[in-house]
């Protein structure tokens, strides 16, 4: 029955990479699960935010606990929004229509796939191609001044050169296939453990032990204790919100829903607690050590004395920014174009189109003023959230986790709700949008800006299981007159 549908929905036009995952495709292991996501723990922006809730006045037990309690968070709901995907192999430009509808999906499906997809690419691009520059140099020092004062829109030649060849990595593992991905995470697994784990021994040697490390005290960080730790937790988790939408892309080629479960909570977890421990003692090692904390990783990588020890930890930023751009960007991308337009893109073609515009957006303007960047990520943040709320309620407390398949692969179905929108869901997102972005602008709601995400989601998932509660007992009373 199942080879029959898949056949009657490619003469329909929709191609193999959005239909459900065959049984044989799904092979993914707990280890893959458990190696997948580190590229998304350990990198720049990530040991910047633990930086900043030391400015921030925090001592180092409230920065573990930040660090811990939010691995949790991300473990928990991308375990949870990745059930649907496990369970039915659906990639989130299908499973995104149960709950917006055939048309309305394609409001989530743009901002997450396309707008947040393609620019998040672009400067992760750029930033793994900086890394990759220092490698370069660090081998061939004439690399740095080929060119002389020629530029490309502001870019020199060596770091055009850089931003190129990183852009054809990414490239080459959009070709290798989500196969080819999972052993890619397998085998950065180690290194990444290997780097940050020497990088944490080399702080607390410089330090003078892991005492002075737990001793280091602040000037303690001034507002409310609770909403201060909400925001610590949330900045963590906002660099999550991308993933956390589209995790279904992933879960839908475990081998089982307990695969992915116990994969991605092992992973996120364990990674996390080598994150805060790594990260903790770089940031507070440092500042003992030459009187002011390193926020930026390549910063100590730069003070290494030997030169193996500097390319191998570069290589493994560089790795893990490949990572995490394929991951969190290029995959989703590649989905969303292809669901958009199932007769002419596959997810390859879809992906690759998505990986030119990554270049033709020419990231290194952006990324000139920080706060626009931020600005960018804040907002795009601020609506995802919601739209991960909407999406938890309706599998978990709408649907009760059963979908219907045939219904979700048609045009005129029940997930057409009115006119292929469900309102509903497009009400919610509104609304869950606004009251998390809302203090952005207006200071007396800055509070719930600063917990934007933990906003965002919780504010949709309320508000849309009620409204779709009383929307389907008002259908079953004009049904039943009861």
């Amino acid at each position: 029955m199942e080879q029959i549908n898949r056949e009657q929905l490619k003469k329909a036009g929709f191609n193999e990479d959005i239909l459900p995952t065959i049984p044989e495709d799904k092979s993914w292991k707990v280890g893959n699960y458990a190696s997948v996501w580190m590229g998304s723990v350990h990198n720049i922006p990530n040991y910047i935010a633990v930086g900043g809730l030391f400015a921030l006045g925090m001592s180092v037990g409230q920065v573990f606990s930040i660090i811990m309690c939010a691995s949790i968070l991300i473990a928990a709901i991308m375990v949870l929004n990745g059930h649907a995907g496990s369970k039915y192999g659906l990639p989130f430009a299908m499973l995104i229509r149960s709950s917006y509808g055939t048309k309305g999906a394609m409001f989530p499906g743009v901002l997450r796939g396309v707008i947040a997809a393609i620019m998040w690419f672009g400067f992760q691009t750029f930033a793994g191609s900086q890394a990759l520059y220092i490698l370069i140099a660090k081998l061939w020092p004439a690399f740095s001044t080929l060119g002389g004062d020629w530029n490309f829109f502001g870019l020199s030649l060596p770091g055009l050169i850089s931003f190129l060849l990183f852009w054809l990595f990414n490239v080459a593992l959009i070709y290798g296939g989500m196969g080819f991905l999972g052993k890619f995470t397998n085998i950065l697994s180690p290194l990444v453990y290997i780097v940050f784990g020497g990088m944490a021994i080399w702080a607390i040697k410089l330090a003078g032990g892991i005492g002075p490390i737990l001793a280091y005290t602040s000037a303690g960080a001034s507002g409310n204790p609770v909403i201060v730790f909400l925001a610590g937790i949330t900045a963590l988790i906002a660099a999550w919100a991308a993933p956390i939408v589209n995790v279904s892309d992933f879960t839908r080629l475990a081998r089982s829903t307990k695969v992915q479960a116990v994969g991605q909570t092992v992973g996120l977890v364990v990674t996390y607690l080598l994150f805060a421990i790594a990260s903790i003692s770089i940031i507070v090692g440092s500042e003992i050590a030459f009187g002011t904390p390193i926020w930026n990783v390549l910063d100590v990588v730069a003070r290494f004395d030997s030169a193996f020890a500097i390319g191998i930890s570069v290589l493994t930023l560089c790795l893990t920014t490949l990572s995490v751009n394929v991951t969190g960007n290029i995959v989703p991308a590649g989905y969303q174009l292809a669901s958009l337009f199932p007769k002419k893109l596959t997810f390859k073609s879809g992906a690759m189109i998505a990986a030119v515009i990554g270049i033709l957006v020419m990231p290194w303007k952006l990324m000139e003023k920080a706060t626009s960047i931020f600005t960018f990520l804040n907002i795009v943040g601020g609506l995802l959230a919601p739209i991960t709320g909407v999406m938890l309620a309706h599998y978990f407390v709408v649907s009760k986790t059963e979908l219907d398949l045939g219904e979700l692969y048609s045009k005129n179905g029940k997930y057409n709700y009115r006119n292929g929108f469900n309102g509903n869901a497009l009400i919610t997102s509104t609304v869950a949008g606004v009251l998390s972005l809302i203090g952005n602008f207006i200071p007396f709601f800055k509070p719930l800006y600063d917990m934007s995400w933990i906003v965002g989601i919780v504010s949709a998932f309320i508000l849309y299981s009620v409204l779709e509660l009383r929307s389907n007992n008002r259908a079953r009373i004009e049904k039943t007159g009861k």
